[in-house]
């Protein structure tokens, strides 16, 4: 391997390297079994790679002949197999379609027997016979490009956008596999057909994790919308009805542990309607969203917010006592929550709105509360508060 080889390689080596750790990183903050999917294909197939570009001997100048030749024609095989298995799980529809099912059936089953098979007849057979296998190893390899073009077609004439650009990243690894088994022959095509190469190599990992990902954020997100038919606000992503009541009742089982007492705080938005017939039917749904951005805000993540019906808001807030943590959180929300915000109509005007509400809180000893009857007392209050007056607030101790 000559000097400028030597560069291509070991930059595109950086370049695997770097997206391997990125997609670890990944992994270890979201936890999620498609970032976890993603490391695995990026570390799998990026090692395969770097097995036939020849730096591995460089790095690993003990490691013997034999066992090279054995990874070389074994590791892309098992690696295309296990990106198969992936791509079958990130299409979701291996069940439902019968051509998609067989494509990526057939393409696992055939490449991880194709991997064993070649892996022992390379460590059974004498050295000289590891350049016919890995020839071999190339034809395989891009031959088994079309199960999943196939499933790709498939995919994309079911409606799959994504699928689209999962078809155009095939491309990428087609000239991946005949570049990489090329030098791993060791054919001289010249230095620009390296770079473009390593160029597509990267590219191909990098197109396909991010493919991967964002699929992964489409199925929360359906996900996160499913579970918000069994309690959850659509507009808001808050909780509702029973669901939030349990959260309330947790809140309070909590607090009666640590022997805390619950403040119960209702925010009531009494003209969420106001600007339906001005700027249109979504106007309270822009509200609702830009309302509860705020009530976040200004609670926080540890405590429980959520939507009692659509113009009341629910806080939740533990403490050691009625001190000045809760008249903080009042006064905070008093002052964040009576900010004017813009509305965008369906002509695209954009409407002011000012919120007019009502705040009503609520203390109780939190072992003996009942959840739906604290609510109920602190939506009255917040019903009889003053909106007209600043920093007003309804707030009692209940004692139940």
């Amino acid at each position: 391997m000559n000097a400028p080889e030597l560069v291509v390689w070991s930059a595109m080596l950086g370049g695997l390297t770097t997206l391997a750790a990125f997609a670890l990183a990944d992994a270890l903050i979201r936890r999620s079994i498609a970032s976890w999917r993603a490391f695995v294909f990026v570390a799998l197939v990026g090692s395969a790679c770097v097995l036939l570009t020849g730096i591995t001997e460089f790095i690993f100048p003990s490691l013997p002949l034999k066992m090279l030749h054995v990874l070389q024609n074994s590791m892309g095989l098992l690696g295309g197999a296990l990106a198969l298995r992936y791509l079958g799980f990130w299409m979701g529809v291996a069940r439902e379609d019968r051509v998609v099912r067989a494509s990526i059936g057939c393409g696992v089953v055939g490449l991880a027997l194709a991997g064993c098979t070649m892996a022992a007849l390379t460590w059974m057979g004498p050295p000289e016979e590891a350049p016919a296998l890995l020839a071999t190893t190339a034809a395989i390899n891009t031959v088994a490009i079309l199960p999943p073009a196939i499933a790709l077609l498939r995919a994309i004439t079911l409606g799959d956008r994504l699928a689209l650009g999962m078809l155009a990243n095939m491309g990428l690894l087609l000239v991946m596999v005949a570049g990489l088994y090329a030098h791993g022959l060791h054919q001289d095509l010249g230095i620009a057909v390296w770079i473009l190469t390593a160029l597509c190599t990267i590219s191909f990992l990098m197109a396909g994790t991010y493919l991967g990902l964002r699929r992964d954020r489409i199925n929360r997100r359906l996900e996160r919308l499913a579970n918000l038919a069994e309690g959850g606000d659509p507009s808001t992503g808050l909780p509702k009805g029973s669901m939030l009541i349990s959260k309330v009742d947790d809140a309070f089982w909590r607090s009666a542990r640590r022997h805390q007492e619950c403040t119960v705080i209702c925010l009531y938005l009494r003209n969420l309607y106001e600007l339906a017939e001005t700027a249109g039917h979504n106007a309270d749904q822009q509200i609702l969203a830009a309302m509860s951005a705020r009530m976040r805000r200004s609670v926080g993540f540890r405590n429980v917010l959520g939507l009692y019906h659509p113009r009341c808001f629910v806080v939740v807030v533990s403490t050691d006592s009625k001190s000045r943590l809760v008249e903080k959180l009042l006064q905070r929300l008093h002052y964040l929550m009576a900010k004017p915000l813009r509305v965008t109509g369906p002509d695209y005007t954009t409407y002011a709105f000012v919120p007019r509400f009502g705040i009503g809180a609520v203390s109780v000893i939190a072992g003996d509360a009942n959840a739906s009857a604290v609510v109920d007392q602190a939506e009255h209050l917040a019903l009889a508060a003053n909106p007209e007056t600043d920093g007003q607030t309804q707030w009692v101790v209940h004692q139940p």
